[in-house]
């Protein structure tokens, strides 16, 4: 008789649970870990630094309780936003970058993992490039997936319908996105965040601004599910 293998996803850096609630939405449990107090967050939650908790569930065997490992790293120095304004402002690179020591641990794990980025000069494969044109979003919201121990195949990256709606370089410019980061110059009120996005269960403009679709990680829960095959409760 074949086991039954859990859908149990850890949701590393978690943040407000963007990429934790498309997982759920794709059948997972979904328990997530984030070093700064999340109340909004949706699922079972552990406050502390995620490496050290990642670190602790592999020493101790607990990490087996899961299926799939999700991981979105600061990764701020390289980020092409956060470059970009550093450049125009002359300002230095102090963020941090934890891609590396993330992938070393998920490694370690055993466990099939996916890490998360935005465009920019973080050094993870592209394995995956996500849009939300691709998912009928009012947000762009590029973003790149390295895949560890599984794979799938690329969507197809629909054409751009028109501008992402704000000011740039002094020209406004109307279209059909909104910009769901930062504030002014047009940028959109956590209303138009939440219903662009996808977002609910947070009215928080800092939470809205780090988060990405749930559609993004649903669609990757999805395409996990079919790679693997299994036989899941």
């Amino acid at each position: 008789m074949t086991a039954l293998a859990p859908r149990r996803v850890l949701d590393l850096f978690s943040c407000s649970g963007g990429a934790g609630f498309g997982y759920h939405l794709a059948g997972f449990t979904v328990d997530g870990c984030d070093i700064a107090e999340r109340p909004r967050y949706p699922f079972a939650y552990h406050r502390g630094d995620a490496l050290e908790y990642l670190a602790h569930l592999i020493t101790t065997g607990e990490i087996e309780r899961y299926t799939l490992a999700h991981a979105s790293p600061p990764c701020q120095n390289k980020c092409g936003l956060t470059v970009g304004t550093n450049a125009s402002q002359g300002w230095g690179g102090t963020h941090q970058d934890l891609v590396a020591p993330t992938r070393e641990l998920l490694d370690a794990s055993g466990l099939p993992y996916v890490i998360e980025q935005p465009n920019g000069k973080a050094e993870i494969r592209k394995d995956l490039s996500l849009c939300g044109e691709m998912f009928g979003l009012g947000v762009l919201r590029h973003r790149n997936f390295e895949l560890g121990r599984w794979g799938a195949m690329q969507p197809a990256h629909p054409r751009h319908r028109g501008y992402v709606r704000g000011w740039r370089h002094g020209v406004y410019r109307d279209g059909p996105y909104i910009a769901a980061y930062g504030d002014g110059g047009g940028k959109a009120t956590v209303p138009e965040m939440q219903t662009a996005m996808g977002i609910t269960w947070t009215g928080v403009r800092e939470e809205l601004t780090e988060a990405i679709p749930p559609a993004f990680t649903r669609w990757i829960g999805n395409a996990f599910l079919t790679a693997r095959q299994e036989v899941l409760v």
